[in-house]
């Protein structure tokens, strides 16, 4: 029996055939069993995991085993697939992207396939992309309600994974702006950015990279829940994948590019510095050389009676100044 005295959290059951769709929010499992209906296609869309006895009670009405209710609570499981008797478990990683931070978000998706039934659940709300499907599906003309549920599941992960390419955009925005801002004026915050976003890519690789694993175990599936036609949409989804995956490595390698750039301008502009003032140095070196040696507190110098002595020793340091200028100008060696 499934107890009366649930905590409120917002489900989501859409229920659709050829010739019937229906779609009820409730607060309560309770209300979402009372609401079905015999012969449909059931989706139920779960947007809070931190409810164990709702969890518990959606695993008692649909016969879920409790090693896959356990992982759905686990927010920190991988991509993967586990096959069971009567259902196919699935893991995935829904993004969305912080526009206050320029940095992608990560949230887990569980979802269930059975019979007549698809279950989602989501760690949050923020990267939910199923508006699209909802759509589709209420249309009475949509080739989902003459399908079954495995076209269902196709939907979902599609939707899950067309979003990785808007949020890859993004990330190739905050490229071409930092690529800009390295050439124009980096400075120490802008190698603070650039790590942060090659940390970000490691992140969304290690996110992403397991799911080619099982989408290339849904194009090889022997399973009654997944016809032979929908595995030709299930091998589409595969190479936005691998598309996905490789387009984070490109990213990946120009951040770190990124960061090998910045050092290297930090160290010519050092170079440059330490070049000017070498040629400074070096100038002033015989000029310090005839200062000091008039300078010496001796009664005999040359010169020292001449009234011309002062004029005559700043025209030869004046000249001699300006002649190893024009000779190191001449080099092109500043």
């Amino acid at each position: 029996m499934i107890d009366s005295n649930e905590k409120n959290i917002n489900i989501e059951l859409i229920e659709y055939s050829e010739q019937f769709y229906s779609s009820v929010h409730a607060d309560s499992i309770t209300q979402i069993q009372s609401s079905m209906h015999e012969q449909t296609i059931k989706w139920i869309n779960v947007e809070d995991i931190t409810d164990n006895d709702t969890i518990s009670a959606i695993g008692e009405m649909f016969s879920i085993h409790p090693l896959t209710l356990e992982d759905i609570s686990n927010t920190d499981q991988r991509s993967k697939l586990e096959e069971y008797d009567n259902y196919i478990y699935m893991v995935l990683k829904m993004l969305s992207f912080d526009e206050q931070t320029s940095t992608p978000c990560i949230e887990q998706v569980s979802i269930i396939l059975g019979k007549d039934f698809v279950i989602t659940f989501q760690e949050g709300k923020k990267g939910d992309v199923f508006e699209n499907i909802r759509q589709k599906i209420s249309s009475g003309k949509s080739k989902a309600r003459k399908l079954q549920t495995d076209y269902l599941a196709y939907l979902i992960i599609d939707a899950i994974v067309d979003n990785y390419f808007n949020i890859l955009e993004k990330i190739e925005d905050n490229i071409e702006f930092l690529q800009e801002l390295l050439t124009d004026n980096a400075t120490g915050e802008t190698l603070k950015i650039i790590d942060r976003s090659r940390r970000d890519m490691l992140y969304l690789r290690k996110a992403v990279w397991p799911l080619r694993e099982v989408m290339s175990l849904l194009t090889h599936a022997d399973n009654d829940l997944i016809k032979k036609s929908t595995i030709l949409y299930f091998r589409d989804v595969y190479d936005h994948t691998v598309q996905v995956i490789d387009s984070i490595e490109t990213y990946r390698d120009i951040f770190s590019g990124m960061i090998d750039v910045y050092l290297s301008n930090v160290s010519n502009r050092m170079n440059q510095i330490m070049k000017v003032l070498t040629m400074i140095s070096t100038i002033f070196m015989p000029l310090s050389f005839l200062t000091g040696f008039y300078g010496m507190n001796f009664k005999y110098l040359p010169g020292l009676d001449s009234r011309l002595s002062v004029v005559l020793i700043a025209s030869i340091m004046l000249l001699i100044g300006f002649g190893m200028f024009f000779y190191f100008k001449k080099k092109k060696w500043f």
